[in-house]
């Protein structure tokens, strides 16, 4: 049996205050997006998500019993946890600067950009032949590294990927040659290169 995902993607964080790194709670309207997501979810079984608090709600929302999955966390922010991105800045913006332009670079303390596309590409060669399709739920970051695996891109490119709130894509990793496919992009997804998007690389939502 060919093994399929189907990611969809978080919310970050509520888009009336400034960004926080790290955990959070979804507001109000990201849960009734949330629930509304399920109307373009292609069939699956089973259903894996990060073990964040949004991800917890997003599966609530949509009415799902999920199988928590360890290695699909977010990236761990370190001492950043908690911040907001404004705060970041005027603290430390060397830091701040070598942590967007260096997959090596951790200034939080916490993981690397690299060492999160490692995790979360070895957690796609674990998938067993007989999963089936399944869905994951997983924040921006881990989907964001899922998803340059399936481009194989390098971990430079990390932050040139846009994944919307509640995107979806279809990605089938093969065991045989450990490379994954990416299938097809919906509801907006594409890579940003030199700030313009590179449409032949995810196709946008039909």
């Amino acid at each position: 049996m060919t093994v399929r995902l189907t990611l969809l993607c978080a919310s970050t964080w509520d888009a009336t205050r400034d960004a926080v790194f790290g955990e959070g709670a979804l507001n109000e309207l990201a849960l009734l997006e949330a629930g509304a997501a399920r109307a373009v979810l292609p069939p699956y079984s089973p259903a894996v998500r990060a073990p964040s608090v949004r991800c917890a709600q997003i599966a609530e929302a949509l009415g799902l019993e999920t199988a928590v999955e360890p290695a699909l966390r977010d990236l761990d922010h370190g001492d950043w946890g908690g911040r907001t991105v404004a705060e970041v800045v005027a603290d430390d913006p060397y830091g701040f600067h070598a942590w967007l332009t260096d997959p090596d670079a951790a200034p939080h303390g916490g993981e690397s950009v690299r060492a999160l596309c490692r995790r979360t590409a070895n957690w796609l060669r674990s998938m067993e032949p007989g999963t089936g399709h399944a869905l994951v739920i997983a924040g921006q970051t881990a989907v964001r590294a899922l998803l340059l695996q399936a481009l194989g891109v390098p971990a430079r490119a990390f932050w040139h990927l846009d994944v919307p709130a509640l995107s979806t894509v279809s990605l089938t990793p093969s065991s045989d040659c450990g490379t994954t496919r990416l299938d097809r992009g919906l509801y907006g997804l594409h890579y940003v290169r030199d700030g313009h998007p590179v449409t032949d690389a995810i196709a946008r939502a039909s």
